[in-house]
């Protein structure tokens, strides 16, 4: 395998002095002179018509500058998702949000918003504002939503089902399949609300001139295509609009693609109407209840297969809970689906899902994206098959994985896969050897092992519009800057990306300079979403320093007097190919002693002399990338406490086929989050509603994160299969580590205890009830 200078080497991170320094700019940190503070009046109610809104009182206190409501914004229609911004023909954008509307339909829904001079006026001012409701009949569960008598949640959808979508993915015929099968299984296992619980919340900052130019600041993930949702919500020239982050995000995990839970258009229109910059900065509360979750519903898997242990019959439906608003409910269970299909080699399938309306908080985007949603129930059933052919269920899984070259059900080449190295790799890790012997009879701490697997995607396309753009310029001095429009949300973007600049060029990382996530500076991306930064963005940014390379290299053999493809381009010398070159003591390259012509020319000394003449170097990269498949397999081992009915995870191993792992810290850095937000899908963090469809967990003070406490020993392990479309053979990872955490986990718990659970987590009441009812 090559050995890169830059590339695949843990280089120090270059946001790294900021961020430990504390000097990194976060939205939160944002200060405008004459700026306003915001505070939003959310429902108390789960559905509900305002009947009126008396909002005198509050703009009389002094200190307040400016009341909106829904008689006093635009009535444009749009989606907090970037949705909008890349949904491809046929498919049609579900639009179904108001900055405010006179309908609220969740606990948390926007009814009204203050700016002031300081956050306690703000805050004071929404206790002012009367308010009438009428209230409506509600519904919580997606089942019961699509009875016949269930509250229309939206009048333009009348089955509750988010633009009527529904996602069918049928691939050979799966009746004929499970007919000509030895053994069909079929479960429906139920999955649950998760926050993504990122450090910081929602929050923007908008500033609009007297020109009519707004910006925006904001914790996005996407600053592009909020542009774009901006312009249509407020009839503003895209031209007009500039989105930005500054220059950083407090994490992301999904809820920031689009709109920062509306903070953005929140901000922006009472900008408008006090005519002073105005942040807004969202309480944990208000994250909690009123910003994207992940997908909760119903996941049935059925699978058929041959004596032999040869799967042959498979079929999956998922009903998802959409919550009060669409968001990204029509892409999930697309996701869900194509994800499910792709791991395993079977002839017959079909995938059958769709979304649908609650009056809960809206479910969108979190890490994995309908992806862990599918594995858990897959993964189940594959073991479950095992048990009953009597095989060993690694044996089983080796025998069915997909493979190079496989027909599969997805629109693109399974181009790459380690799936079979990473099985084999966990399996020594975790002593899968042991898997039958770790209880002795009458243990009340039981312990078990076992196994999940699975595959994710590298980007959107081609499902949705997906592609991107770069500038690399070569500066006078001989550094290079590039310009990329995706965030760095702590994924190491800024660091990782300059790296293949560096890589590509020939030079050193610090010769290497970036600028991110500004709408004014860089040229359109998608953004940071669906596992693509570093596959997509760093396609733009190889093929703009390529192109970048190409130009020093012509400009250079003129200069030289050599054909372009004799020169190389090293340690930022452009040098003939097979002519040794050596350099002064100040390290400036020079030729070798009693060389009559000249034989190179150091990067800055070039593009000095191109300057002088008028010239300068900027590379320009527009791809639209292709697709590849990451692979993952996660093996856990866990004690069960039978008496205090607590599951503990011991360790997981954690092997990954990331192509090429680029910066091999912040990819190992990334799984182990991945493994640590899976572990408390698993078996800790749940959002349950009550009667009134009020949330019960509200804050960390409720929701039960995974701490540091829990966090058993996780060894991850990186497989290098060098994908042939990625970077440098790259594929995408910031979402896999959590996508087979939780199928791992309830695999072993399994094998512990001997009860399969078809419902996460696994919170002490659940496992206690599955306890007494096995005594029973």
């Amino acid at each position: 395998m090559k050995e890169y200078k830059v590339v695949g080497h843990s280089v120090r991170r270059l946001d790294a002095v900021e961020k430990a320094t504390g000097t990194a700019g976060f939205t939160s940190d944002m200060k405008l002179p004459g700026m306003l503070y915001a505070k939003v009046l959310r429902s108390p109610h789960a559905h509900a018509r305002i009947l009126s809104i008396d909002t005198s009182e509050a703009e009389k206190l002094p200190g307040v500058k400016a009341v909106a409501t829904h008689k006093n914004t635009p009535r444009e229609l749009f989606n907090t998702s970037a949705t909008m911004t890349f949904t491809v023909p046929p498919m049609v954008p579900v639009l179904d949000q108001y900055i405010f509307d006179n309908v609220v339909r969740y606990v948390g829904d926007e009814v009204a918003a203050v700016a002031a001079a300081s956050e306690k006026i703000a805050e004071a001012a929404l206790k002012l504002i009367k308010v009438e409701y009428e209230l409506l009949p509600t519904v919580f569960d997606p089942l019961e939503a699509m009875a016949p008598e269930a509250p229309v949640i939206h009048e333009s959808h009348k089955k509750n089902i988010p633009g009527g979508e529904v996602i069918q993915i049928p691939y050979g015929d799966a009746e004929k399949g499970f007919a000509e099968s030895d053994l069909v299984i079929e479960k429906t296992f139920k999955v649950p609300v998760q926050k993504q619980a990122q450090m910081e919340t929602q929050a923007a900052v908008a500033q609009v001139g007297l020109d009519g130019k707004m910006t925006v600041w904001s914790t996005t993930q996407t600053p592009h295509p909020t542009k774009m949702i901006l312009a249509k919500i407020f009839s503003i020239p895209e031209s007009k609009i500039r989105v930005l982050n500054p220059p950083y995000i407090g994490g992301g995990f999904g809820v920031r693609i689009g709109l920062s839970a509306k903070a953005e258009p929140i901000a922006a229109a009472l900008s408008m109407l006090a005519k002073k910059p105005v942040k807004i900065v969202y309480t944990r509360k208000e994250d909690f209840i009123a910003s994207d979750t992940r997908h909760a519903g119903y996941v049935t898997v059925k699978l058929g297969a041959k004596k032999d242990g040869t799967f042959h019959g498979f079929y999956v439906k998922a009903i998802l809970n959409a919550g009060a608003y669409c968001s990204f409910s029509c892409e999930t269970p697309g996701v869900l689906g194509c994800m499910a299909l792709a791991v395993y080699r079977i002839p017959n399938q079909l995938y059958y899902g769709h979304s649908v309306y609650t009056n809960t908080t809206p479910s969108g985007a979190m890490r994995g994206f309908g992806n862990p949603q599918a594995m858990y129930p897959i993964e189940s059933v594959v073991d479950m098959m095992a048990e009953k052919l009597g095989m060993d269920p690694l044996e089983l899984r080796l025998k069915n994985i997909m493979k190079v070259g496989d027909p599969w059900a997805l629109p693109y080449k399974c181009s790459s896969t380690g799936l079979a190295e990473c099985i084999e790799k966990g399996a020594r890790s975790i002593g899968w050897e042991k898997r039958g012997s770790l209880n002795q009879p009458g243990a009340k701490k039981l312990r078990g092992i076992g196994v999940g697997v699975g595959t994710h995607c590298s980007n959107a396309w081609p499902w949705c519009g997906d592609y991107d753009n770069a500038y690399v310029t070569v500066q006078q001095d001989g550094s290079l800057h590039l310009a990329t429009g995706v965030p760095d949300m702590g994924t190491g973007t800024s660091t990782s990306l300059p790296q293949l600049v560096a890589e590509v060029m020939g030079v050193g990382l610090d010769k290497v300079s970036i600028t991110f996530a500004d709408t004014a500076s860089t040229p359109f991306t998608i953004g940071s979403h669906a596992s693509r930064t570093l596959y997509a963005a760093g396609t733009a940014v190889v093929a703009a320093t390529k192109d970048a390379r190409k130009q020093v290299l012509e400009y250079a053999a003129d200069l030289l007097k050599v054909p372009p493809e004799r020169l190389e381009l090293q340690d930022s010398v452009v040098y003939i190919a097979g002519q040794a070159v050596g350099a002064d003591c100040s390290g400036t390259p020079v030729c070798q002693p009693g060389e009559s012509e000249r034989k190179s020319i150091s990067l800055k000394e070039l593009a000095y002399t191109a300057h002088l003449r008028n010239k300068q170097f900027i590379g320009i990269g527009r791809i639209v990338p292709e697709n590849a498949p990451p692979w993952h397999a996660h093996f856990a081992e866990v004690e069960v406490d039978t008496e205090l009915c607590q599951v503990r995870v011991i360790k997981v191993a954690a092997v990954h086929d990331v192509g090429k792992a680029i910066h091999p810290m912040i990819v190992e850095g990334q799984i182990e989050g991945g493994v640590v937000m899976g572990i408390g899908y698993a078996l800790s963090e749940e959002i349950k509603y009550d009667e009134k469809g009020k949330q019960l967990e509200t804050g960390f003070h409720k929701y039960m994160l995974a701490t540091s406490d829990d966090i058993p020993e996780i060894d991850v392990q990186i497989v290098e299969s060098n994908d042939p479309t990625g970077p440098f053979g790259a594929k995408g990872v910031g979402e896999t580590g959590l996508v087979p955490t939780a199928a791992a986990i309830a695999n072993a718990v399994y094998n512990a205890t001997g009860i399969r659970f078809t419902e996460i987590p696994l919170t002490e009441e659940r496992v206690y009830r599955a306890l007494q009812e096995n005594r029973k």
